[in-house]
């Protein structure tokens, strides 16, 4: 035999991956379908295979019923076998059919070679493999069950290390080990691995073939394992049921769970949506197991493709749990047997779908299941780990808790459905239901109160949640403090910060808790460093709204100048889905003045919640006109918002956009001074309609009056401040808001200031500008009383925090959003102060600097007078 090899052939092996697969019980699948059907169901399988080569960058080197690849990487290897499974998965699916193969991963050194033209021509292949790994990647094959993608220890450790390059699959991958192999025709034993995704894969022990068996030791082998077991029977049997305990699974404390459908067993409906609803609140009163959302995993069902009301059984409930993180599967069933009701639920591994442990207990009648869900869920939170105490201690009897009347929790369970679908006409009809059944269903009225506020009836939300409070006794300690926090939102902000607080400490993964700290820690407190790790924190797999607390992240670095950071979170919260206003992610290239790409950002955005989609519109293009010196379609934006305010848009447009456009008008004045008899026109609208707006958030009175007063003091107008001033709301309400009272004492400085009194109105300040949550005005305020008591240093510094804050001026909220705009042009005129004050600290190259970069931003030709003799007293 020629041992030398082939003409064209690569002279020294070359180390290549190398997947081999065989599709399962083809011959039959032709017979079943007869020759027609089978070739167009192989056209659809070599189309598959085509695409996936090329996805994965592989060679078909062979194939007859099955394939031979080669490719550079491993996991390009794997990436192609695992999406050939998937593939196959569903052609067979589309036709009824089971179609499934199983595969071999191997890498080792293999000799390559070119048949001629010829040679190709009669029938060879294009392209010779041959080598020792050829063989061994064929018995790994052959060894799989349908399913089955086993892998060489060779491959494994380089396929799993570059897992994550298959995305948020390769985190969900179950990896098996099964021992050491012997190969026929191969010397050494080899170790075999399994990857797969749970519900496509067998993850199950191969089976011995002719050509392959596993290495087990002499004393395991089946002669010796029968003596040993006959000797063994006796004295075990009965230590073993003396001593047997239940298998273990890997559960830690605050790990997560999916708890899957209910099996209704008994043909009674109303046990149907309640008992699963009243499994999830008894569980969900522990602190140590955190229950997935019905609504998230009913969002991962559907990015996993699944039609709308598709089962959470055994199978698809793990492949929830592996995709989100959940350590556990919980399935609860209600049965009857021998005449009594009987609750069981199983605890699954998702990885094997095993069930590990399994509880159950028996009542007399459907309503005896309350209490015994409530003994299941203690045996099962303790056999994860939870220990005996925290269970006493954080668990309510369900009747308690929740409700006794089952048709009231039935109809609650259907409103949490109609709520988590957008439904919420139809899910506060189910809540009212539920609560006319039973007048001490506490959750019930907080469910009507979360829907009331949700579409901005305050009023009647808050009169719910006061009833709820009412009855808190019927409240687990997690409602009740989720009760409290909702109802802190209606008074002091810091008392309300803290109530998060106490509630993001007593459930750390408690995502909406931490949402909520961000966000009104945030737009409440002007808090945005303090604020950055609690929108992180929601920023997990188990969150229902990721995507949301990516955004919120996005507008938190955006308030921080950390411009790259924020872009990147903005675009994960597009990718993870979120679909609502794309202002601030526009706003964080504006900031930067990249006009082009916040341009494009803006035109790609959503739309906001809160108000019609028109107005965001409005509100970028007066924004950025401002921002961009484009004085007439600043005027212009304002005046269509104006005409285009209808009854039925939200209360708080019409006041939003009479100070907007106030300050767009004293922007681009020539003297730059707001209008008087505007303003006062203004103020008298407003205290016309006062009360209609204190039933709904009373801090808004002095919010609204005090923005107007800031116009009147920045554009020198005294009489108007006072007037702003008289009446700006109960200052007991002022002080309970920081943001606002920041504001009150920005114009009591600023009163001050405009009487003579500037180092008065800059020690009132000086305090203020110190905290991180001062406003980005109430720094352009402390400026102006420094310059005009002739501080031209401290004035100077001031004015550059100003200026190099832009990011900041785009998403602070702590004033409801009334003084926006003249925030947003203030750090472009606090170039044009810095050049002026380095101007008289004699300092002209710095001044010239300033100054070049002001009218880079704002161009010359386009400056109101006001500002154009400013210029010029610095060019002169």
């Amino acid at each position: 035999m020629n041992d030398q090899p082939a003409a064209g052939a690569t002279t020294t092996p070359q180390v290549r991956t190398l997947l081999l697969t065989d599709l399962c019980e083809s011959t039959t699948l032709v017979e079943r379908l007869g020759d027609a059907l089978a070739a167009a169901l192989f056209r659809e399988h070599d189309r598959l295979v085509l695409e996936l080569q090329q996805r994965w960058r592989g060679r078909l080197i062979d194939r007859s019923d099955g394939l031979l690849l080669l490719f550079e990487r491993p996991i390009d290897g794997l990436g192609f076998a695992l999406d050939y499974m998937r593939g196959l998965h569903e052609l067979g699916q589309a036709r009824k059919l089971r179609l499934q193969a199983r595969a071999g991963l191997h890498v080792g050194e293999v000799l390559t070679w070119q048949n001629s033209d010829e040679a190709v021509r009669a029938g060879a292949k294009s392209l010779e493999v041959e080598g020792l790994a050829k063989p061994l990647a064929g018995r790994l094959m052959s060894l799989a069950r349908p399913g089955q993608i086993l892998l060489s220890a060779v491959a494994e450790p380089m396929s799993h290390r570059a897992a994550s390059e298959l995305g948020e699959r390769g985190q969900h991958l179950v990896w098996k080990s099964y021992g050491r192999w012997r190969f026929k025709g191969v010397p050494n034993a080899q170790e075999i691995f399994e990857v797969g995704e749970p519900g496509l894969a067998a993850l199950r022990m191969p089976k011995h073939t002719a050509k392959a068996w596993r290495d087990i030791p002499l004393w395991r082998r089946p002669v010796a394992l029968a003596a040993e077991m006959a000797l063994l029977a006796v004295l075990g049997v009965g230590g073993w049921f003396l001593t047997r305990s239940p298998p273990a699974i890997a559960f830690n404390e605050r790990d997560w769970v999916v708890v899957g459908d209910l099996r209704n067993l008994t043909g009674q409906p109303v046990l149907d949506e309640s008992l699963e609803q009243a499994f999830r609140i008894s569980l969900e009163q522990s602190r140590y197991v955190n229950v997935l959302s019905d609504l998230k995993v009913r969002d991962t069902l559907a990015l996993m493709k699944r039609k709308p009301g598709e089962p959470l059984d055994r199978a698809t409930a793990s492949e929830v749990a592996l995709r989100d993180g959940a350590r556990a599967v919980i399935l609860p069933t209600v049965a009857e047997v021998g005449g009594r009701v009987r609750v069981s639920a199983e605890v699954v591994d998702p990885h094997t779908q095993t069930t590990v442990y399994a509880e159950s207990a028996d009542g007399t009648g459907a309503a005896s299941a309350l209490q015994s869900i409530d003994k299941v869920t203690g045996e099962l939170r303790s056999k994860l780990g939870e220990a005996i105490k925290s269970i006493e201690r954080d668990s309510a009897p369900l009747p308690q808790v929740s409700t006794s009347n089952l048709d009231a929790l039935k109809a609650y369970a259907l409103g949490e459905k109609k709520d988590a679908s957008g439904d919420a006409v139809a899910a506060l009809g189910y809540y009212t239901r539920a609560f006319e059944l039973d007048p001490q269903f506490a959750l019930a009225k907080v469910a009507i109160g979360r829907v009331y506020t949700a579409q901005g009836k305050m009023a009647e939300g808050r009169r719910n949640f006061e009833a709820a409070a009412e009855m808190r006794d019927h409240l687990s300690t997690r409602e009740a403090l989720t009760l409290e926090t909702l109802l802190a939102r209606f008074g002091p902000v810091p008392a309300l910060v803290g109530k998060w607080q106490q509630l993001v400490e007593t459930y750390p993964d408690a995502h909406n808790a931490r949402f909520g700290m961000a966000q009104d820690g945030w737009m409440l407190a002007n808090q945005f460093a303090p604020m950055l790790p609690h929108a992180r924190a929601a920023n997990a797999a188990q969150f229902v709204d990721r995507s949301s607390a990516q955004y919120l992240e996005g507008m938190l670095l955006l308030g921080m100048e950390q411009y790259p950071q924020a872009i990147k979170a903005f675009e994960a919260s597009r990718t993870g889905g979120y679909e609502g206003g794309g202002l601030a992610y526009a706003y964080a290239y504006e900031a930067q003045r990249r006009f082009e790409e916040a341009d494009r950002a803006f035109s790609k955005r959503g739309g906001s919640q809160l108000v019609p989609k028109e107005f965001d519109d409005f509100e970028y293009c007066l924004i950025t006109a401002l921002d961009r010196s484009d004085w007439p379609r600043s005027k212009d934006c304002a005046d269509r918002a104006m005409a285009k305010i209808g009854a039925d848009d939200t209360m708080f447009l019409e006041p939003t956009w009479r100070v907007w456009s106030a300050a767009a008008a004293m922007i681009a004045a020539g003297d730059g001074r707001a209008d008087p008899a505007v303003l006062r026109d203004h103020l008298s609208w407003f205290d016309q309609r006062a009360a209609q707006f204190d039933a709904v958030y009373p801090i808004y009175r002095a919010q609204y009056r005090m923005s107007l007063g800031y116009l009147a003091a920045a554009s020198g107008q005294a009489a108007l401040l006072d007037q702003a001033l008289a009446k700006p709301g109960d200052e007991g309400i002022v002080e309970q808001h920081p943001a606002t009272a920041q504001l009150h004492q920005v114009l009591l400085a600023e009163k001050d200031r405009l009487s003579g009194r500037a180092r008065a109105a800059a020690d009132r300040l000086a305090p203020i500008v110190k905290r991180d949550d001062a406003l980005l005005l109430a720094h352009a305020a402390f400026g102006r009383a420094l310059r005009d008591s002739g501080d031209n240093e401290g004035a100077l510094a001031q004015a550059r925090w100003v200026a190099s804050h832009r990011g900041r001026a785009f998403v602070e909220r702590g004033l409801s959003s009334l003084l926006d705009p003249l925030a947003v042009a203030s750090t472009t005129v606090a170039d044009l102060d810095a050049a002026e004050l380095l101007k008289a600290l004699g300092r002209d190259e710095e001044s010239k600097q300033a100054l070049d970069k002001f009218l880079s931003a704002w161009k010359e030709a386009n400056l109101p007078g006001y500002l154009r003799t400013r210029v010029a007293a610095l060019q002169g």
